[in-house]
């Protein structure tokens, strides 16, 4: 009985270990949406092209893997309506964003929009009776600090419209954590479920063109390249591995895990667009990966203690 304890414990432990490097993975690769977005605006592609052709080649490329593993694509008429509001909530934060930077410095916007983790732990501990756990409510706020140390530059006028599209991100995105995780669709593997969630996001975006620019054409290899590259590395991994690290870890760590985002996109600046590496964004990484240690340690004190 002793010897089957310590072997539930260690795949207990196992699985939260997986579930902290698909956070990580998953926030770091978010965090190259920049890069591959200005390549395709700067080619002459309207954003809502690009949010198109990012969502609806992503869901084909998860789509063809699923299928290739013959993975189970049926769902509940219930888990069909969950996974749409999923999608559209996913779709809604990467347009709020996308909007409000035209609106407000992104530095701004960035910074007001990781406010998302900690209300991810306020619904995780009101509504869903969390474990309340000061080490990952401190983490929360220290990776808030980091980020708008990485994020901010200062001195802008603020608009108000484009602060209110920002705060509605993040209730959003937060609300699209949670609900992946409480909303019964965990069970549902994870690339079928990554797949609908990106069609459904596919399908908001093609509205959204239709409304304003349209859909334009891929018109060169270069725009094919990078089209390729936004829908692989920050959509189908990071979606995929965010899914996988709210079913290992849960809603909240995966959340705060989340600043790791700006991270890559500050060091993609530094390192190819030459910007040049400051106190300030010293600063900020360390707070960065002080949270990260800070949600580690919580987590595995938390192991323990259930244990």
């Amino acid at each position: 009985m002793s010897y089957l304890c310590k072997v539930l414990v260690f795949f207990a432990f196992m699985g939260s270990f997986r579930g902290v490097l698909y956070a990580l993975i998953s926030s770091t690769t978010f965090g190259l949406v920049p890069f591959f977005r200005i390549a395709l605006l700067g080619s002459g592609m309207s954003a809502a092209t690009v949010l198109f052709y990012r969502m609806s080649v992503a869901a084909l490329l998860i789509g063809l893997v699923a299928a290739a593993q013959r993975k189970s694509f049926v769902i509940t008429a219930r888990e069909f309506v969950i996974i749409v509001g999923l999608g559209w909530l996913y779709a809604g934060t990467s347009l709020g964003l996308i909007l409000s930077y035209s609106l407000i410095p992104s530095g701004i916007a960035t910074t007001i929009h990781f406010l998302y983790p900690i209300l991810v732990t306020f619904l995780m501990i009101v509504f869903f009776r969390e474990k309340r756990s000061a080490g990952l409510v401190v983490a929360a706020v220290v990776s808030l600090l980091g980020v708008g140390l990485l994020s901010w530059s200062g001195g802008a006028v603020v608009n108000v419209e484009g602060i209110m599209l920002v705060l509605i991100t993040v209730i959003t995105y937060a609300l699209y954590i949670v609900g992946v995780n409480k909303t019964g669709v965990g069970r549902i593997d994870s690339l079928p479920l990554t797949f609908y969630i990106l069609l459904s996001a596919a399908v908001l975006f093609a509205m959204f063109a239709g409304l304003t620019t349209g859909i334009g054409p891929i018109r060169s290899w270069y725009q094919a390249v990078n089209v390729l590259l936004i829908a692989l590395v920050p959509t189908v991994i990071s979606n995929l591995t965010l899914i996988l690290a709210v079913k290992n870890v849960g809603s909240t760590v995966t959340a705060i895990l989340g600043s790791m985002e700006p991270v890559t996109a500050v060091l993609v600046s530094i390192f190819h667009f030459g910007e040049p590496f400051n106190l300030q964004y010293a600063s900020g990484l360390m707070l960065i990966l002080a949270s990260v240690c800070l949600v580690v340690w919580s987590n595995n004190r938390r192991h323990r203690i259930d244990r």
